[in-house]
């Protein structure tokens, strides 16, 4: 059972990892593939290992020394679903916009809607136009992460909110705003004119 032990060791020092990560450390250790696949599955059963999606995981152990870093699920967010960035409540409860805690991190993809439930957290992914997937940038801490700007992350709530502002005029975007309790004042002057400036391209 040295082996196994071996093998849960390597993989709590991995912030993430596939099945195949599973099988080449394995081999490497000398143990044979029908042994790891019971090792998984003992892993997995004793919840040492963690599914985040079909062949993809985190160790108990890693998961629960950084969980409390911000950066890790943000992390994780990029990794479950690619391309992607995070953005509206998450990203701005990131930049101190609002005072409630986001229990799930949203993040904005080209790829299809979707939702995964995990036991490392609740991560939304919302499908836009490739001509809006923009205005992010990656942010370099323990672990790394796309973050989309504060003005984007604005917009990019209301896109999806007021579903793509359909019924919405220009000059109600501030009660919006408003109304979701964030204070767009406590935004960079920049950022603020960089959101309004997305805004009236949408109505232009």
């Amino acid at each position: 059972m040295k082996s196994k032990k071996n093998l849960l060791e390597q993989l709590d020092s991995l912030p993430h990892f596939t099945k195949s990560t599973i099988y080449q450390l394995g081999s490497q250790l000398g143990i044979k593939n029908s042994t790891i696949n019971t090792y998984i599955s003992r892993f997995l059963k004793c919840k040492e290992i963690l599914p985040l999606k079909r062949g993809l995981y985190i160790s108990a152990k890693f998961f629960g020394n950084n969980k409390s870093d911000i950066s890790f699920p943000y992390y994780l967010a990029n990794i479950l679903r690619t391309p992607s960035y995070v953005s509206s409540w998450a990203a701005l409860e990131y930049y101190n916009l609002i005072t409630e805690a986001i229990h799930s991190i949203t993040s904005v993809t080209l790829k299809v809607t979707k939702e995964y439930e995990t036991r490392a957290g609740n991560f939304t992914y919302q499908s836009i136009k490739k001509e809006f997937f923009s205005d992010f940038s990656l942010v370099k801490t323990k672990f790394v992460f796309f973050i989309a700007s504060p003005s984007k992350s604005l917009f990019d709530l209301l896109y999806f909110r007021t579903n793509q502002f359909r019924g919405v005029s220009l000059g109600n975007i501030k009660t919006l705003i408003e109304e979701l309790r964030i204070d767009i004042e406590e935004m960079d002057k920049n950022e603020q004119e960089k959101f309004y400036s997305m805004v009236k391209k949408i109505f232009s």
